[in-house]
């Protein structure tokens, strides 16, 4: 039997290639598909915020964002209550390619959700988010 890690590897390997084919049609470079997707639903964040849930390096998030900005897909703006921080939002151009690229996510999952009965992907699902949680926790103990 493969491992956890050998068939996690795998899994996200393929659903990557995915992804990425698709960001590609769309112009999209690495990064700008999950920075799309955390903004479309958390609706604007700093750009702290969008590397930790993103998990991008702080200083690469900086440049992910230069050039989503740069192709009108995000827009940053400073708050009337804190004129130091910058919030970083969606444009209308940014909304609609992070609708594309939902469906595309969608797309991408598509093989592995048709292999599995409802039941089945709503366990995998739990299962992945207690993994994670128990790996993030483990994480976050050895650094403190």
């Amino acid at each position: 039997m493969e491992s956890l890690h050998y068939l996690l590897m795998r899994c996200h390997a393929g659903v990557s290639r995915r992804v990425m084919a698709r960001a590609g049609e769309m112009g999209l470079s690495a990064g700008q598909p999950k920075v799309l997707d955390f903004l479309r639903t958390a609706g604007e964040a700093d750009q702290k915020t969008i590397a930790a849930h993103c998990l991008i390096e702080p200083a690469t998030v900086g440049g992910i964002l230069l050039r989503m900005e740069k192709a009108g897909l995000v827009c940053r703006r400073r708050p009337p209550e804190d004129r130091r921080a910058v919030r970083v939002c969606l444009t209308d151009a940014g909304r609609r390619a992070a609708a594309a690229m939902e469906e595309g996510f969608r797309q991408a999952e598509a093989p592995a959700a048709a292999a599995l009965t409802e039941q089945e992907m709503a366990s995998l699902l739990a299962l992945l988010q207690k993994a994670c949680r128990a790996v993030e926790q483990k994480e976050t103990g050895k650094r403190e």
